[in-house]
């Protein structure tokens, strides 16, 4: 008979695991020039210590007025005002608008005192050089920004476990944030094991093929942040993998061993794993499909995660994205991606007792109720052609027997 799996634990009892025996990571933290902050992950909120920008500023090229000296005003009946002089961009006013004046003013010009709203210039016209004639009447700050209105000093512009994008970069530096404080990268290494793996850049010979894990894990966990500190190919040989997974512990957060998780002779993950951590196993086999021979240890002296993964790279691919990418999310407080709303266009069996992972392509074309169409892509888990043809993949819940067609979906993206 077939030796089984005997501790397989659902993605939500091993997360709570890794959880707890990891929450210290929360704690490791650096301070760094924000410039160099794209892509990580805020540790504390950030609040403003001034206002943006910091002075009433006009929103086109127009004349500054006094609000209240353009009441009534039209294109046939339009208020005269005295030009009194004209706003220098970059430049602090060297006089103020009292009734009956205006002052030109170009975009982002600050306003001068005694003004509270800016004509556009489309709407007035020149009469004299001295003279305007405002065409239109504007409320009081029409056409400007408040010295505050961007950001208020003492505000909370950033919070804490937000993943810095492009735009938030743009707020930093309007606010004149020169530091910000982050979490600090996870480091990683990665061994793929087995006799038949050649490298990429080799011919494999009758019976081999090229190593695909590596690389592919390798730019995954980039995505996410983290820092590869070294990705190997190792040889189905235990005493190797095994020095090469305690040299790897001194230097990287999380030991990433893709093959030999499953129950197959040379399949040593589980038993090495078993042997070098304190902790023993957390988890031998997971409640997912792809990715049931999953292997998850920890070592509490070197503060390290030890993961095993299929060596099927979907499978792989699946159990460190759902299981990592989820870790990271809890410890460091980032929210998880939004998924896009689809409808299925075909029934979809499921595997009753355990959390289904099926990848799927989307449409472009969103339909009359506002989802788009989803169709699954079918292949064996050592197929790599469909990962890359899949958009994303939606998750099927471990009590369903399977999903019909045109039931609505949730499409996490790649």
């Amino acid at each position: 008979m077939a030796e089984v799996f005997l501790d397989v634990q659902t993605v939500e009892e091993v997360t709570e695991k890794l959880v707890k025996e990891f929450s210290e990571w929360k704690n490791k933290t650096e301070s760094i020039p924000f410039r160099s902050a794209l892509g990580r992950v805020l540790s504390e909120d950030v609040r403003a210590e001034e206002d943006v920008p910091g002075f009433a500023r006009s929103t086109v090229d127009g004349y500054a007025v006094r609000s209240s000296d353009t009441g009534g005003a039209s294109g046939t009946i339009p208020s005269v005002l005295e030009i009194c002089g004209e706003i220098v961009m970059g430049e602090e006013a060297a006089f103020a608008v009292s009734p009956g004046k205006c002052a030109l003013i170009p975009t982002g010009g600050m306003l001068p005192p005694g003004s509270d709203a800016v004509v556009m210039l489309e709407d007035t016209e020149e009469f004299t050089p001295a003279e305007a004639g405002i065409c239109r009447a504007v409320s009081c700050g029409e056409n400007t920004v408040r010295a505050d209105e961007d950001i208020q000093s003492g505000r909370v512009l950033l919070k804490s476990g937000k993943k810095l994008r492009p735009q938030d970069l743009g707020v930093l530096s309007a606010a004149g944030i020169r530091e910000v404080h982050v979490f600090q990268r996870w480091s990683l290494t990665i061994l793929s094991t087995g006799d038949e793996l050649v490298r990429p850049e080799e011919k494999p010979r009758k019976g081999q093929v090229r190593d695909i894990n590596t690389d592919m894990l390798s730019a995954l966990a980039e995505s996410f942040g983290m820092t590869v500190n070294a990705k190997k190919v190792v040889r189905d040989d235990e005493r190797l993998l095994k020095k090469e997974i305690l040299e790897a512990m001194q230097q990287s957060d999380i030991v990433a061993v893709s093959g030999g998780s499953s129950k197959g002779k040379k399949d040593a993950a589980a038993r090495v794993f078993r042997e070098i951590s304190d902790s023993g196993l957390l988890a031998h086999g997971l409640a997912l499909k792809p990715g049931k021979p999953t292997v998850i240890a920890c070592d509490r002296q070197s503060d390290t995660l030890l993961l095993g993964l299929p060596g099927h790279p979907a499978a792989a691919v699946m159990v460190f994205r759902i299981l990592i990418k989820r870790l990271q999310c809890r410890l460091t407080g980032e929210a998880e991606e939004i998924p896009v709303s689809g409808r299925l266009a075909v029934n979809l069996p499921s595997a009753p007792g355990r959390l289904t992972c099926q990848p799927v392509s989307v449409s472009r074309e969103i339909g009359s109720d506002g989802r788009r169409l989803v169709t699954p892509l079918f292949g064996k888990s050592g197929l790599i052609r469909i990962l890359s043809e899949a958009d994303g993949y939606i998750e099927i819940g471990r009590d369903s027997e399977g999903l019909r067609c045109g039931e609505a979906v949730d499409v996490h993206l790649f």
